[in-house]
């Protein structure tokens, strides 16, 4: 008799810690199932229906499965390269005493519960299922079909470093399809970016992924630069000779080397909203309030943070905590340009530090109540005119890119000149690289500047800058280098 015991009733959709999957192929594991949980938090039971295709998860808290949901709902996880679907449980609780065909997949759990969650979890619980990690190595082969927008070295490394330090990371084209070799310094690692990433698309409806398992066991990396990268050494040359990787070009791209906090496994694959072009509707269910954690306390302001995160959406509160100014709150209008946000300006440098960004647990942010000391910390700008996002038919949706050294600057007065906007940007602590006016419209141009973090804080000290006579100008990041 394959029916769960449960505890208590809850509405159908409502939170619960135990978590309900739905269309299992046969043959996939208990191990498998569980470690779809894994970078979410604790696995503290399984249930697996066999004959039915489905399963029953439970994590430690309802927080853990909150985010799994959110994560999994805009693009359902694939196990043996068909998609399962997962939603909450009526149960609060499993209870799987006594239970038939259940020794595995407890065994598997076993495993996992000797570590909360992480590669010693992941090893033991597969050791457990036979051992399927062993026979894989750490590095993957992977082909990207469908190539409609360009797939970059950064990309692949933002897409994969979310399940494991990247090691390194080789670009190459073969049979006329786009394709990569990728090392992890775990096996681990590479076991769960396959069996998460594989047949998913980075971006919807193209550039999907097909990885297997290469049978390299290390990649050799001689330079650092668009096609091949070692992250463990950034003292290789460029390839010509003639530069290094700096420490800043590996900050940029290389974020936390663990998987990130809970909700924050949103890199550009396989979300609606990171389509060059296309921005979600609103209405996208799941959570929009940020957690952007170790801000510079000395530098940080709340209208820092509202320009930045507003370039991708609109931003309506933010929140820098009274007691740990490194640490804020910031709401966006939906869901799908939160995980915008996250999916590009997590691991983005910003005065001197590697910011991180999350889904926060909380669904918005209050605002100070009367006499409630707050020393300006806490703002509202849902009615702000600088929105780039409220007006439906705004050109603001196609241009939607990752921060880069290259900004793109509208509005620009006919009265101000070249050396005018260097000036500008120089009194800001910008190094001016390049710069040009567009051919057909002198209200825009492109400004270069020495490095991405210098761009974005430009962007946040200039964008709107007011030129005299209701002229502001428009600062975002360029996909166009100079």
């Amino acid at each position: 008799n394959e029916k769960k015991k449960g505890k208590g009733n809850r509405a159908p959709y409502s939170p619960s810690r135990v978590l309900h999957i739905r269309q299992i192929p046969s043959g996939v594991t208990g191990a498998e199932v569980v470690s779809l949980g894994l970078p979410f938090g604790k696995v503290t039971n399984i249930l697996m229906l066999r004959g039915k295709g489905q399963a029953f998860l439970e994590m430690a808290s309802i927080d853990a499965a909150v985010s799994m949901v959110n994560y999994y709902t805009p693009a359902a996880p694939h196990l043996h390269n068909q998609p399962v679907y997962i939603q909450y449980s009526n149960y609060k609780e499993l209870r799987t005493d006594n239970q038939h065909n259940q020794a595995r997949p407890q065994a598997a759990l076993q495993g996992v519960n000797v570590v909360q969650h992480g590669n010693l979890g992941i090893t033991s619980a597969l050791a457990a299922e036979g051992g399927v990690l062993p026979n894989h190595g750490s590095v993957l082969r992977i082909i990207v079909e469908n190539v409609f927008y360009p797939v970059t070295l950064d990309i692949l490394h933002q897409v994969f470093s979310k399940f494991g330090f990247v090691v390194k990371i080789v670009m190459f084209h073969k049979n006329n399809q786009f394709q990569s070799l990728l090392q992890y310094a775990d096996a681990t690692n590479a076991y769960y970016a396959k069996m998460s990433l594989d047949g998913h698309s980075i971006y919807t409806g193209c550039c999907t992924l097909r990885i297997d398992f290469s049978k390299l066991t290390n990649l050799t990396v001689k330079y650092n630069n668009d096609k091949s990268r070692d992250f463990t050494r950034p003292d290789l040359p460029f390839g010509d000779g003639q530069r290094t990787m700096s420490s800043d070009d590996i900050y940029a791209f290389s974020g936390p080397s663990v998987p990130p906090a809970p909700g924050a496994l949103g890199p550009p694959m396989v979300t609606t909203s990171a389509v060059p072009g296309h921005m979600t509707n609103p209405g996208i269910p799941g959570n929009s309030v940020l957690l952007v954690s170790n801000l510079n306390p000395e530098a940080i302001t709340p209208y820092g943070l509202f320009i930045l995160f507003g370039v991708y959406g609109d931003v309506h509160r933010v929140k820098i905590m009274f007691k740990k100014r490194g640490i804020a709150l910031v709401q966006m209008a939906d869901a799908a340009q939160a995980q915008l946000a996250i999916s590009y300006l997590n691991g983005q440098r910003l005065y001197g530090r590697v910011m991180h960004a999350t889904l926060s647990k909380y669904q918005t942010i209050q605002l100070p109540r009367e006499g409630q000391e707050d020393k300006g910390l806490t703002k509202d700008y849902s009615n702000s005119p600088l929105h780039r996002f409220k007006n439906p038919c705004s050109r603001n949706f196609q241009n939607v890119f990752p921060p880069s050294a290259t900004l793109h600057l509208s509005n620009i007065p006919p009265s101000v000149t070249v050396d005018d906007l260097k000036n500008l940007f120089t009194s800001k602590g910008s190094t001016v690289k390049g710069f040009r006016f567009f051919q057909k419209d002198c209200k825009m141009a492109l400004i270069q500047l020495g490095s991405v973090e210098e761009a974005v804080h430009a962007l946040i000290e200039l964008h709107n800058h007011d030129f005299g006579g209701n002229q502001h100008l428009k600062v975002s990041f360029s996909k166009s280098s100079i």
